[in-house]
């Protein structure tokens, strides 16, 4: 009988990565189609972090498609267009590929993951799976560049801090101030910009920003609002 075994152990091993390190991706590794996860009022920037709770079963089905293959969903708008109770609204036209960085199942069935922010895309096209959720034909090129590391911002943290607090005095959103102040720019500017509970259209607007700087600009207007 061969011995098997011997010829295993002797056999070389592919020990590449199949799928890359997070800050390892180019535009070459991103799929030209995406499983998408429309979410009004929810957007998901760029080297952010989105905790979701995965429950309905078309999009735990997407959850499993894509942990079996490159780990990203697509994260969308509803467009203004859409009715409530639609359950495949139209959608908005720049989304943002998120990857499966964490997940954990519970009994019930349900999933906690964590999104973290790959790359924006511009939506070409969408259509229903037989699996039940939306996939997205999909163009990564226009956004190449939230693949690099973005130029650090010089926010003015005091003209910050006071815009910050009136907008909080009018909405009475928690604030821990003094984990605020151990944020560097580019992170406190991503955190605020998705947690904040602006409208649908502006939450849109800030996503769809060029650049950090006119995010931070536009951030500036709408806490002052």
């Amino acid at each position: 009988m061969p011995d098997t075994h011997n010829a295993t152990r002797g056999a070389p091993s592919d020990t590449r990565r199949r799928i890359p390190a997070l800050t390892d991706m180019t535009l070459a590794d991103l799929p030209p189609r995406i499983g998408l996860l429309p979410l009004a009022g929810t957007i998901l920037l760029p080297q952010g972090q989105l905790p979701l709770t995965i429950f309905e079963p078309r999009y735990l089905t997407l959850l499993e498609d894509c942990l079996t293959q490159h780990r990203l969903i697509g994260i969308i708008q509803p467009s203004e267009a859409a009715c409530y109770g639609d359950m495949n609204p139209p959608l908005e036209s720049v989304g943002t590929l998120g990857r499966v960085t964490s997940f954990m199942e519970q009994e019930s069935g349900q999933f906690f993951i964590t999104l973290t922010g790959v790359c924006r895309f511009r939506l070409l096209q969408d259509q229903l799976t037989d699996r039940g959720w939306r996939e997205g034909r999909i163009n990564t090129m226009p956004f190449s560049h939230d693949l690099l590391e973005s130029p650090s911002l010089n926010l003015d943290r005091k003209d910050f801090a006071t815009v910050l607090q009136y907008y909080n005095e009018r909405h009475a959103i928690p604030i821990n101030w003094d984990n605020l102040k151990k944020l560097d720019d580019d992170t406190l500017l991503s955190m605020l910009t998705m947690l904040l509970p602006f409208p649908a259209d502006v939450k849109q607007k800030l996503l769809e920003c060029p650049d950090l700087t006119e995010r931070a600009s536009l951030l500036l207007d709408e806490l002052s609002r």
